[in-house]
């Protein structure tokens, strides 16, 4: 195990992948969305990574309809937000919240890294994974709600912000020299895909493109937002490093659990405001 996987020597994956196969992969990787995935290699993999805050944002957006229908319906806040909350889940059929639970099981469980592992690739869920799966629901439905009772356009643009900074999460995660836990599935398929740089541009433009989108809400929103994205990415590099000296690396739980925590703590500072 390695003390620093920022320190081993970069790999980038060789040849290149279009944009339009690297939409295919990350829609039909990180969605149910109908996206038939025309090639999976290593060079798809770092286009389709690289977009995956893109596929963010479409569930974001797909996820604030509804929330807004019914408050302009005459629903709460609190209804609007869990099923704004429920949407997401829908459309990555729960994936993400199996993998929070997961690896909540893997890190409690005091195994080495092998029989971790193995307890993450269990089908039933152990008592850390319940436990982190029903604080995480009730943080993110409780914050939402906070954003919604703001206005409709404050909770739509909390829902699509922390779509967003969730799949950006894997998009860091999948840089230069962060090592798979496993020879196969999807943590094997990306990790160390994208290059360091192009990672970094892309959390700069997420960043940029969240303050923007508030804007209009004002300049301390737009601040707010910007502040969002930035500590849901640091939450998500804290789990990421306890993830890689846990595991030996990183898996498709992982990335999963890293989603759902930086979701989490993007709508927390939301709801601060």
């Amino acid at each position: 195990m390695t003390d620093s996987f920022e320190d081993q020597p970069p790999t980038p994956p060789p040849g290149r992948a279009s944009l339009p196969d690297g939409l295919r992969f990350a829609f039909g990787t990180l969605t149910v969305l109908p996206a038939r995935i025309t090639r999976w290699d290593r060079p798809a993999a770092r286009t389709g990574m690289a977009c995956a805050p893109l596929a963010g944002l479409v569930v974001g957006l797909l996820a604030a309809v509804p929330g807004v229908l019914l408050l302009l319906l005459g629903g709460g806040p609190m209804l609007a937000a869990a099923v704004t909350v429920a949407v997401p889940a829908a459309l990555t059929r729960g994936l993400h919240l199996d993998g929070l639970a997961d690896t909540a099981d893997g890190l409690g469980s005091a195994k080495p890294a092998g029989e971790a592992l193995r307890i993450m690739k269990q089908s039933d869920i152990g008592p850390f994974g319940v436990v982190a799966l029903v604080l995480l629901l009730l943080v993110q439905v409780a914050a939402l709600s906070e954003a919604y009772a703001g206005s409709w356009t404050r909770g739509a643009l909390a829902a699509a912000t922390a779509a967003v900074t969730a799949r950006l999460a894997m998009t860091l995660a999948s840089r230069e020299g962060v090592p798979p836990a496993r020879p196969e599935g999807l943590g094997a398929a990306v990790a160390g895909v994208v290059p360091r740089r192009a990672a970094a541009a892309v959390a700069a433009l997420t960043v940029v493109l969240a303050a923007a989108a508030a804007l209009p809400l004002g300049l301390p929103a737009a601040g707010r937002h910007a502040a969002a994205v930035l500590a849901a990415l640091l939450a998500a590099e804290l789990l990421l490093r306890r993830c890689v000296r846990r595991f030996d690396g990183v898996t498709g739980d992982v990335f999963g659990a890293l989603a759902e925590v930086s979701a989490t703590t993007a709508l927390i500072v939301l709801a601060l405001g």
